[in-house]
């Protein structure tokens, strides 16, 4: 299991507004808990010891914050300068995460697990030999809040390709395992992870872990609605269990 995660954490939440005019997008709350908390949480019920989150978009919220988490240890990357995009973010961050393989989430998608917790099942499929980055991914049965296509076909042992329009396949479901040897020679500027991933799959190097449970991306805000609502179901059933 890995001890070190980055939380993306900085973007701007357009799609947010006008909630996210006066509240980072991190910040917004789901059934009582910000989304930034539900990611944390996560780590901290799997027993990583650090994050690292970067912040941009109203960081001083951010900052205040997170100054009141004590599970994991956060550890800010400070973007208010220069937005760098997912990859630039991780490449910034880099001398805080370690020479180890870790975790990398999204702050506006989180999961409610169903048996074996999902960054429990990811760290046991990760193969550094074979893999250059593995995601985990969700049908599409299971996600809320999702608007748009499948982003990748799946084969037997877990490798993914991009999905061309028409295809059936799966969604990237917001965590990543990779080695940060994936970023040896990157420069400073603004990147995307998508490169990464592109990359990885033309070497037959980037793998699929299918997540069990349910996946929750909140967007927009008509996406809260519904968040809050899978968040509530899975809680009576667990009651009524």
């Amino acid at each position: 299991m890995p001890d070190t995660a980055m939380v993306l954490a900085a973007g701007l939440g357009k799609r947010m507004r006008p909630i996210t005019d006066t509240v980072p997008k991190p910040l917004v709350k789901i059934a009582g808990k910000t989304l930034v908390d539900w990611a944390l949480d996560t780590l901290a019920d799997a027993g990583v010891g650090t994050a690292v989150v970067n912040v941009h978009h109203l960081a001083d919220q951010m900052e205040a914050h997170l100054a009141g988490r004590r599970a994991p240890r956060v550890v800010i990357s400070d973007e208010r300068d220069r937005l760098l995009d997912s990859a630039g973010g991780v490449i910034k961050a880099l001398p805080r995460l370690g020479d180890a393989p870790f975790f990398i989430l999204n702050a506006d998608t989180f999961w409610l697990d169903e048996g074996m917790p999902n960054l429990q099942r990811l760290a046991l499929a990760w193969n550094g030999e074979a893999m250059d980055i593995l995601l985990m991914v969700a049908d599409f049965d299971q996600a809320t809040g999702h608007s748009g296509s499948v982003d990748f076909v799946m084969d037997e042992a877990g490798r993914l390709r991009r999905a061309q329009k028409g295809e059936t396949g799966v969604i990237y479901a917001g965590a990543i395992i990779l080695h940060p040897r994936l970023f040896a020679g990157a420069g400073s500027e603004p990147q995307s992870l998508n490169a990464y991933f592109d990359a990885a799959a033309a070497g037959g190097r980037l793998f699929g872990m299918r997540m069990g449970g349910d996946w929750i991306t909140v967007g927009t805000p008509d996406a809260i609605a519904p968040a809050e609502a899978v968040v509530a179901a899975r809680a009576r059933l667990s009651d009524a269990g």
